[in-house]
Order: C-alpha cells, then structure tokens, then sequence
C-alpha cells in the first residue's frame, strides 16, 4: 500500500511516499480502507517527531472496516467509521476500536475525516475541562484555525454567544455565516476592550487560545469573573508569557492546557463515547456541518502542507484517497 512518512531535521520535515506492506490488526484494532484523512498543523511540527527519525504520518481518517481484531465488537467490516489513528495518510490504517466513531449516514468521507481530531480537542476546551453553559461568551483566538472553526460551530450548537480573532477580514467575513456573533480583524494583544464592551463590562467566560503566548496576558485581562483560558496551541512560537496573579486570585480564573501528547491511548479514548453521545447527533441533524476549506488528492499531500502553513485556509484541508481497484 502507498503511505508518507516523515523525517524531521530542526525546523525542516520531508515527506516520503513509500510502498510498505499493509498492516495487520491487533486484538482491538480495526483495519480500515482509508477514503479521506485531513492535515493538522501540529503533526508537522519540528517537535511532533524524534530528529532524523523517518515515522508514518496523518493523524485521522474516515474509511471503511476491512477486518478486525480478535476482541472487537460492535464493528464489522463494510462499516463506515471515522477516528484518530497514526499513520492516516496512507490507503490502509488501524484504528483502535476505543477510538472509532460510527458515520452518520448524511456524511461524506472528505466530511468525516475533518471530525475526529478537531472536534474531539473542542469538546475537551468546550465542555470537559471549559465547562461552557448555553447564554456564555466565547472567543477564540486564530478562529479561523481548524480547531478555531470546530469551537465557533460546536459553540454555537451549545448556545453559546462567540468572538473570533484573526488577521484576515476575509476569513472572519466567511464565518459569519456559521454563526460569529463578534469579528474582531487583529493579530495583535489588543482586543480586551473590544471583549469587554461586546460583553457589557463583563468579559469572556471561556477563552481558546490557538495562537500562543503573544495574546496570554491580553486574554487574562479579557476574562469575565471565574473565566477559564484554554491553551491548544502556539503557532506564534511564544510559549512564555506573564501571569497577573491578582487578577487569577480575584477573579478565580481557570487556566488549563490541551493537549493529548502526554496521555495514555486510554485517557485519550476515555472521552469518546460521550462525544458519540453528545456531539455527534449534531453532525447526524445538520446542525453541525463540518468547514472545509478544500479537498485534495492522495499525491498532493506536501502542495496541502505548504497550505495550511502558509495559513491560507479556513477550516480543515482534506486528502482523498484512490479509489480501491
């Protein structure tokens, strides 16, 4: 089977499309034919991978079950399934059955594969960790960001009010449509006042910070009394920032990261069937209809990594594969 594998050396990383064998299922694994795989920014990261290290990437795919493990059950193969899985951008992946999510039946593949990983990453900012409550106020940093797009539609579904920032006016002006309540055109740590009088003086109770550490303290000083601030990325590279420690003290605010690079396969998996239950009948309703910028064949992969770094897109960049013969 075809599969990419990349190589990291400082702050480059080669793509090779390679011809290896197709892998076998463990116990609780599904073997899936792959039909769709979406890029995230982090997996190419010089810091995603050991230096000089060739390793398979794509982290999530929507495909069909080939054949399963021994201890699988509820799947079977010809089933339409979608989930987080190393090695995704290949024509055959495993997926840990913990991890795969049954199509709802109004999904395309291409739509599918832009789930998994975004939303599941929205779900843990939004309602395990932020706690966020229909009438709420949002913003996201860097709304137009996958992860970005994911929390303005999965917060807009749980009734929340949302601000986005970005530097583009034409990428705010796009998502309007899905329901930005406030625009705000600023790559810069000076929308707080902007933030506080859309909210009345109160502030944002739930913050996504996608950007980094150039924004930290402008959103600390944009939160509402017991806001939280999520921390999901830093693309600016900033990863130090200062704290106001009185203002976490007498606001009671909530500072907390997301990120899965440090969990076990368990902790991560733990989640997904709450996800199943309460996110996915948005997708099965219409109600969330997953944002994709554009879809791109199986060979294109390094032209849509030179994209999405170039951060010309809004939502998700989608490979499709071949069609099996």
């Amino acid at each position: 089977m075809k599969s990419y594998w990349m190589q990291t050396n400082g702050a480059d990383a080669t793509l090779d499309l390679r011809d290896v064998e197709i892998p076998f299922p463990g116990p609780h694994q599904l073997l899936v034919r792959v039909h769709a795989s979406s890029l995230n920014r982090g997996e190419f990261l010089p810091g995603h991978g050991k230096p000089g290290v060739w390793k398979a990437v794509g982290g999530e795919a929507a495909g069909e079950v080939v054949s399963k493990g021994a201890q699988v059950r509820g799947f079977d193969s010809g089933d339409r399934v979608m989930g987080r899985c190393a090695g995704s951008f290949a024509e055959y992946a495993l997926l840990d059955a913990a991890e795969a999510i049954p199509m709802p039946a109004n999904l395309s593949f291409e739509q599918a594969a832009s789930i998994p990983l975004t939303f599941l990453v929205a779900f843990d900012m939004l309602v395990l960790q932020g706690r966020l409550k229909a009438g709420e106020w949002l913003l996201i940093n860097g709304v137009s960001s996958g992860v970005g797009v994911a929390s303005l539609q999965l917060g807009k579904a749980l009734g929340a009010k949302v601000i986005g920032t970005s530097g583009s006016a034409g990428k705010l002006a796009s998502l309007q449509s899905l329901g930005l309540d406030l625009a705000l055109c600023t790559r810069q740590p000076d929308f707080a006042a902007a933030v506080m009088e859309a909210t009345a003086g109160q502030g944002a109770n739930l913050i996504v910070n996608t950007v980094g550490g150039t924004v930290f303290a402008e959103d600390i000083r944009a939160l509402a009394f017991e806001g939280r601030l999520a921390t999901v990325g830093y693309v600016d590279r900033v990863v130090h920032a200062d704290v106001d420690l009185e203002a976490l003290h007498a606001r009671r605010l909530t500072l907390f990261g997301v990120s899965n690079k440090l969990r076990s396969k368990e902790q991560k998996a733990a989640a997904v069937p709450r996800f199943i239950a309460e996110v996915l009948p948005y997708f099965a309703e219409g109600r969330i209809v997953p944002c994709i910028d554009r879809v791109m064949d199986f060979a294109r992969l390094p032209e849509a990594k030179a994209l999405m770094e170039a951060g010309a897109h809004v939502g998700k960049i989608v490979l499709r594969l071949p069609v099996a013969t």
